[in-house]
């Protein structure tokens, strides 16, 4: 599997043809979603779905039914082609194994009232086979082993610590940084000092431009 991280959150997964896109938001050039086939979106944050976005592909949308309900009222000729997951849900997208992880978003405030989220467990079998899971906003483990973890860096509702602790329980191989606009070079820089600090001896972190694939 090919996997190419992109503006902010968003990733792309190629495998065996197929092309998936995970939150392509408003930090991530539309770019990404030509030649897609399919869109998993976590939650309803603009900087994880971007409507405008949306509209210039007809591709299907698999989403959680908060996102549906924006989408509705925002862009309905793209409601129109989304499917609603919900957590524990199994599901064949354009050929590869997706299982919706999680359903809260992590704490921002206490009185900010919760909203939802899900995350995706992406498998492909056979030869070049990989299995990614992106957590969206929240630090939701996977219920299983993967090997590359899409890790949350920057973010108002999280700190360097929590971020480290989370590649540690996952536990994965590969942790590629991703929510990482809202930090500069030099905070960027700080994070993966950190993770280079004080992971354990065969988990690797690393960071990616956008367009650049995750070795």
């Amino acid at each position: 599997m090919r996997i190419t991280k992109h503006g902010h959150a968003c990733v792309r997964l190629e495998h065996d043809g197929a092309v998936l896109v995970v939150d392509p938001g408003v930090f991530t050039d539309p770019g990404v979603l030509v030649g897609a086939d399919a869109v998993l979106v976590t939650h309803e944050h603009a900087d994880h779905v971007h409507p405008d976005h949306l509209r210039g592909t007809d591709v299907p949308v698999w989403t959680i039914a908060a996102v549906e309900r924006r989408l509705r009222e925002e862009a309905p000729e793209v409601a129109d082609r989304v499917t609603v997951v919900r957590p524990g849900d199994r599901l064949d997208v354009v050929g590869l194994a997706v299982e919706v992880v999680g359903e809260k978003h992590a704490v921002i405030h206490p009185d900010y009232d919760r909203f939802d989220n899900s995350g995706y467990l992406v498998e492909a079998g056979g030869p070049g086979g990989r299995s990614v899971y992106h957590p969206g906003d929240a630090l939701t483990p996977p219920p299983r082993p993967v090997d590359v973890l899409l890790a949350p860096v920057s973010a108002p509702w999280l700190k360097v610590s929590e971020a480290v602790d989370f590649v540690r329980e996952v536990g994965a191989p590969v942790a590629l940084g991703i929510h990482d606009r809202v930090y500069s070079d030099i905070g960027l820089d700080m994070v993966a000092a950190h993770m280079a600090n004080l992971l354990p001896e065969g988990l690797a972190f690393v960071r990616r431009e956008p367009g650049e694939d995750v070795d």
